[in-house]
């Protein structure tokens, strides 16, 4: 579906959540009887669907995302049991070759494996390569060699090193050159087949950069799809965003100004229902729902069903907001305390700066209050640092006491100078997610200069994310605001009803 250009006017999309002109089902059928329950094929299925569409939306969002091979905390159950069972088939292998005569049964296994692992890596180009991997690595051959007491592990896995470093990405050239002091044929098949793991991942995360812009193109259709099919398999799947945006929506129409009453006769206005009450509109409604998210408490309620694969995202987001506050207020803290001369002493709001935000990190924002205690001393330290160095007198106790707690006082979310911070950083964070956003010019907020590298980072990421879930689930938004904000109007009318 062309994604609308800026200014466009566009017909509000259907009840059910699809766009004018496309046909998709109901977003939530009612059903004619109770809910079966779901068999476990079809919740593997609809597990598989989520893990596919989720990897298909890292790989769009995130520029470094990389496949990694599964792994396991050194001392869980499941890391022991792995290690315990890789140790007993490794010195089964070695036991093996050890006998007299040796037995081959576990090396001849694990070379198919190693074939495979090699033409797994193969180019569609590599026709000649791919006939001679077949032919030195036929496994019914070695089975017949091993058998008569011919097989030749060094010689294969000389091959199978060549072949390795003709295949392997340069920053594997190391170590598959290391293989080949490797005298111990058990360990040998072992590092090889090690190394080829980490080829074959490699292979992989070449391949996922190759699509990436193939799947920027196409991804915004592809998710919205998949999306649908699921919530046909899940009826009522929608509910927590059907709640988020009816909490965004009661907001703003309670901060919107009600109309003037109109003249006898003088129906109502555009953006006012049948009763003449202010409709607020669709973006605005769903920018306050977007900003709401910034300030979602842990526990506070299910998250978007919309917004699942971006939360830990967002969160992550809201985290550098609530510490960026943090280091603003203490530094308009201190510039009222100190006076521009201190405070314009070369390096004096870096090291500020600095320190404030080693003692942040990491924090959730319910463990302020102690990291402010820390951070009011330090900066002490650094006013008195300063003012020695510069020639100036020392602070007296009073004043050094009022620095202190002003600086721990910033723990409360009540805090007047925390609050204007706040209420300037996520103004101009709006900024970001609006539709246009990413072209907007943007005026940096006053009191925010010492921050504004870090701030601009904040809102160009947090825009990313938001103008990508706009525009996946726009239709299903428009439906659920139209039926939240315009209960009583026909399901294909759009009074008063704007477009994303």
């Amino acid at each position: 579906m062309p994604k609308p250009r800026p200014g466009d006017k566009q017909q509000p999309p259907r009840e059910d959540g699809g766009p004018r002109g496309e046909e998709l089902p109901a977003l939530c059928p009612p059903p004619a009887s109770p809910p079966q329950a779901l068999s476990m094929n079809e919740l593997q299925q609809i597990t598989d669907d989520i893990s596919r569409l989720t990897i298909v939306h890292e790989i769009v969002l995130d520029s470094d995302f990389k496949l990694q091979a599964a792994s396991f905390s050194p001392k869980s159950l499941e890391n022991r049991v792995k290690e315990t069972l890789h140790k007993a088939f490794w010195d089964s292998l070695e036991e093996q070759l050890s006998a007299s005569p040796p037995d081959y049964t576990g090396a001849i296994q694990l070379l198919q494996e190693i074939k495979e692992g090699l033409l797994s890596l193969l180019l569609p180009r590599h026709h000649q390569l791919q006939s001679q991997i077949e032919e030195v690595l036929d496994v019914e051959l070695i089975r017949q060699e091993a058998e008569h007491g011919a097989l030749d592990i060094r010689g294969l896995a000389t091959y199978v090193l060549g072949t390795m470093a003709r295949l392997c990405a340069p920053v594997r050239d190391e170590e598959v050159q290391g293989l080949q002091n490797l005298t111990d044929p058990a360990q040998l098949l072992r590092e090889i087949f090690r190394v080829l793991g980490l080829m074959k991942m490699d292979m992989l995360n070449f391949t996922v950069q190759s699509i990436r812009t193939h799947l920027q193109d196409h991804t915004i259709q592809y998710e919205r799809k998949k999306f649908q099919e699921l919530l046909d398999k899940l009826p009522n799947s929608l509910d927590h965003t059907r709640e988020w945006l009816r909490k965004a929506a009661a907001e703003v129409s309670v901060s919107s100004p009600q109309p003037p009453p109109h003249p006898a006769g003088g129906g109502t206005s555009p953006g006012a229902d049948s009763s003449g009450t202010t409709v607020p509109s669709l973006t605005s409604v769903l920018n306050r729902g977007y900003m709401n998210l910034l300030c979602w408490e842990p526990g506070q309620k299910e998250y978007p069903e919309t917004l699942f694969m971006d939360q830990a995202r967002l969160q992550e987001v809201q985290a550098q907001v609530n510490q960026l506050t943090v280091i603003a207020a203490v530094l308009l803290v201190t510039s009222g305390m100190c006076g521009s001369t201190l405070f314009g002493s070369p390096g004096f709001v870096a090291r500020l700066k600095r320190v404030t935000k080693v003692l942040l990190e990491g924090l959730s924002s319910a463990r302020y209050e102690a990291a402010l205690e820390d951070i009011s001393d330090q900066v002490l330290q650094e006013v008195s640092r300063t003012l020695a160095q510069l020639g100036y007198p020392a602070f007296t106790t009073d004043k050094c006491a009022s620095l202190k707690g002003q600086i721990k006082s910033i723990a409360d979310k009540g805090n007047a100078v925390r609050q204007i911070i706040e209420q300037r950083i996520r103004s101009f964070l709006s900024l970001f997610i609006s539709p246009d956003g990413q072209n907007l010019q943007k005026d940096f907020p006053k009191g925010l200069d010492p921050i504004q590298e870090e701030l601009l980072e904040v809102g160009r990421s947090f825009g990313s994310v938001i103008h990508h879930n706009r525009q996946v689930f726009g239709p299903y938004y428009a439906g659920i605001l139209q039926k939240v904000l315009l209960p009583n109007a026909e399901p294909d009318s759009d009074a008063g009803m704007d477009s994303f």
